[in-house]
């Protein structure tokens, strides 16, 4: 088989991942192995080979057996911060700039008197965090008719978004909100706080999917980023999400012209590597 081989501009670990995994190897070998306050990245792969480097992971502020202890990319709120603190344990942040932009934008929302609306996945780590900088006075959600059926809404609403998530649903939340009866008179505030680097990732892997036949999103099936990228990629052209190459099957390939190849910003460049090299392989 043949088939041209195609990629973005930028794609595998951003700035914030690759700040924290330096940050924290150098901790470790200064120490002989550290912990971390649940998974550094999103990453089985990295996280491997973070264990492999005597980090290991804890679940919880309790569980912590040292006296240092690592905030991952994610971030966390100001609570698990002091819970920390009071336990004489030491802080060692990684968290991501753009995240700590998210949580002090919900932080000023919050001490302007306006009730904290999070665009994201109210189970993920980061979206937990930031609404814990709204003193946890908000709502995480990505459901825009679950929101509008709470009637008692305050009359004062700031928005802000999970760091990850795609700038044009997050921009149609919005202009749903606004536009809905319920927010009528209401003193809405918006802050943009989708990270700059996912932005520019997206609109190059969208812009590659467009003229694949076939798309490869390589990482972690837990990573935000990552499952948004398969999504994007996912709405113009046939899309598969893969952890490593050992996941590529050949006959998906057969009578493909233009392949694309993508990744998450926790995956590692070993990971990307090797699938490209083996697609290369196969198509000769």
């Amino acid at each position: 088989m043949a088939f041209e081989l195609l990629t973005p501009a930028s794609m595998g670990f951003c700035q914030g991942v690759r700040r924290a995994i330096e940050r924290v190897i150098q901790v470790s070998n200064e120490r002989n192995g550290v912990q971390t306050l649940g998974a550094l990245v999103h990453n089985r792969q990295v996280q491997r080979r973070l264990d492999e480097n005597g980090v290991k992971v804890v679940d919880s502020v309790e569980s912590i057996t040292g006296d240092v202890v690592v905030i991952s990319a994610h971030g966390v709120g100001p609570r698990v911060i002091e819970e920390i603190k009071s336990r004489n344990v030491g802080i060692i942040d990684t968290t991501c700039p753009y995240v700590s932009r998210a949580q002090q934008a919900a932080s000023r929302l919050h001490q302007s008197g306006f009730y904290v609306v999070v665009f994201g996945d109210a189970d993920h780590v980061e979206v937990k965090g930031i609404l814990g900088w709204a003193a946890e006075q908000g709502i995480a959600t990505l459901d825009v008719e679950s929101l509008l059926q709470n009637v008692s809404l305050p009359r004062k609403i700031g928005i802000v978004s999970q760091t990850t998530q795609i700038p044009d649903r997050f921009a149609a939340f919005v202009a749903s909100l606004v536009n809905s009866k319920l927010f009528k008179d209401a003193e809405v505030r918006i802050i943009d706080t989708i990270c700059h680097d996912s932005r520019k990732r997206q609109a190059e892997t969208l812009d590659m999917a467009g003229r694949c036949d076939l798309v490869f999103v390589i990482g972690g099936r837990h990573s935000a980023n990552t499952r948004h990228l398969k999504e994007l990629c996912g709405a113009v052209t046939e899309t598969c999400l893969i952890e490593t190459a050992s996941e590529v099957f050949p006959s998906v390939l057969e009578g493909r012209q233009r392949v694309g190849v993508t990744a998450g910003a926790s995956t590692d460049d070993d990971t990307i590597n090797n699938v490209i090299k083996y697609l290369k392989e196969l198509s000769g």
